[in-house]
């Protein structure tokens, strides 16, 4: 490793950036893993449409539990001590979600990991961009994307795996379990992983300046950036915490002056709600039920799955070279556009369907393969715009002061609206149809275009101490 007193470490830099998005990573794991076990959980605990996407939204609910309270404990006990807890809870759930034996036991564990994966998403970004220079955070924090798509592909492939192997998801496998819980299991590899990890990255230097601990934060600087930057960094991060008070609170969320919730904790809202509104975790966790609803076979369906994991991490890399270059905002135009026309494509080929005699839809060849195209373009779309940039801007938008509080109240309404999505589209599936539903999640994005266009700022370059809220 080359280390320098007066340019740092950039291979340092990256290494620790890649150790917190390890959370990431299980982020996407966690969230693809259920994918594959649906029919497994409606067989094992005989749930209907309702319950099954209960069981499936219910790690959300932990989501929004960890997003908001992870902001605020951060600020209190440290964004590497927050990380580890998260480490922790990913490897009881992974274990318990494969032991249950019971839908309520079932849905205790998977709260568990979802608080796991609340806090994991929002502390992993907001880590990062409180370690990394700005002329590369834009990069560093995109890299947060391309772990949790990353999660989500070798999710896809260990549960195709495991299907294929079983014979299928509700198969019985190794040691009389079904392969449906093995799926759950082996998510105990990446989190053990992400817990070693973490004992070896620093705390970050803008959590140690506001608990007094300006030297430690100066030592991490130094090996980030050199001696001489850490020097001026250190005291531009106290020049920016001695304009208000020293320790963060959740009322710093309103401007004083005027008694209202200040307007960049709206955007962050905003930025937070419209990731979610756009339909995107229907593909993550129902992409098996989706295409074998259309008539592919469970094996078909999970492979379907693997390439459209493949594509966004190809979109991911390609965002991974623009962001810092044509900025946050015309990226996130760009994904919202996309993924307008894309939506209602789909939705066009899934009004051409009829249902057959067990209710299932059926497509002809060439609207299918629209759907498959237009699908996997919308997945592109997303995962080159509004999957990573939304992560970066609330890593970086808020000013020191309020990152904790205003990475809360945002983590809160994007899992809140993940929850909200992911449990209606069952309920959508047996009553209005697929193609109502993606013209709806097509509207949204159309209104995410203006949303963006209207009110976000641009970011790219801005040093964290200057960010204004």
């Amino acid at each position: 490793m080359s280390e320098s007193n007066d340019q740092g470490s950039l291979i340092y830099t990256i290494l620790i950036a890649c150790a917190a998005t390890l959370g990431g990573f299980l982020f996407g794991f966690d969230s693809g893993v259920i994918n594959g076990t649906v029919d497994g959980l409606q067989l094992a605990f005989a749930s209907d449409s309702a319950g099954t996407g209960f069981n499936v939204a219910s790690m959300l609910i932990g989501c929004a539990i960890g997003a908001f309270f992870a902001g605020r404990l951060a600020d209190r006990f440290g964004r590497r001590s927050l990380l580890l807890v998260s480490a922790i809870m990913f490897i009881i759930s992974a274990w318990g979600s494969g032991i249950a034996t019971s839908s309520l036991e079932f849905i205790l564990y998977r709260v568990i990991g979802g608080m796991a994966v609340g806090a994991a998403s929002v502390m992993s970004p907001a880590y990062i961009s409180e370690i990394a220079p700005s002329h590369i955070r834009g990069r560093l924090t995109t890299v947060q994307q391309i772990a949790i798509i990353s999660g989500l592909f070798i999710a896809f492939i260990s549960n195709y795996i495991l299907a294929l192997s079983a014979g299928a998801s509700t198969e019985i496998f190794w040691l009389g379990f079904e392969a449906w819980r093995w799926m759950f299991w082996m998510e105990l590899i990446p989190a053990v992983g992400f817990f070693v990890a973490l004992l070896f990255i620093p705390e970050s230097p803008r959590y140690l300046v506001t608990i007094g601990a300006a030297e430690k934060a100066q030592a991490v600087l130094t090996k980030i950036s050199g001696a001489k930057a850490a020097k001026i960094k250190v005291n531009d991060i106290e020049a920016s915490l001695a304009e208000d008070h020293h320790q963060p609170r959740l009322s710093d969320l309103i401007d004083q002056s005027s008694g209202k919730i200040r307007t960049i904790v709206w955007i962050g809202i905003g930025l937070a709600t419209f990731q979610q509104l756009v339909g995107i975790n229907v593909v993550f966790y129902y992409g098996a039920v989706l295409w074998q609803a259309v008539g592919f076979s469970e094996a078909d369906a999970l492979m379907i799955n693997i390439i459209s994991g493949g594509l966004s991490i190809a979109a991911c890399l390609i965002t991974i070279t623009q962001v810092d270059k044509i900025g946050r905002k015309p990226l996130l135009l760009i994904g919202s556009i996309g993924m307008a026309i894309s939506l209602i494509l789909v939705a066009t080929a899934f009004s051409t369907g009829s249902l057959d005699t067990d209710g299932d839809l059926v497509l002809s060849d060439n609207m299918g393969l629209l759907a498959l195209i237009a699908a996997n373009l919308y997945v592109m779309f997303f995962n080159g715009s509004w999957g990573p940039v939304m992560w970066v801007m609330l890593g970086e938008m808020f000013p020191n002061q309020i990152r904790g509080s205003g990475l809360a109240v945002a983590g809160l309404f994007q899992w809140g609206s993940n929850f909200a999505i992911t449990m209606t589209f069952p309920i959508m599936l047996a009553t209005i149809g697929l193609a109502t539903a993606y013209g709806l999640y097509a509207t949204f994005a159309l209104i995410s275009a203006v949303f963006v266009l209207k009110l976000v700022k641009e970011t790219k370059g801005v040093e964290l101490e200057d960010m204004q809220g």
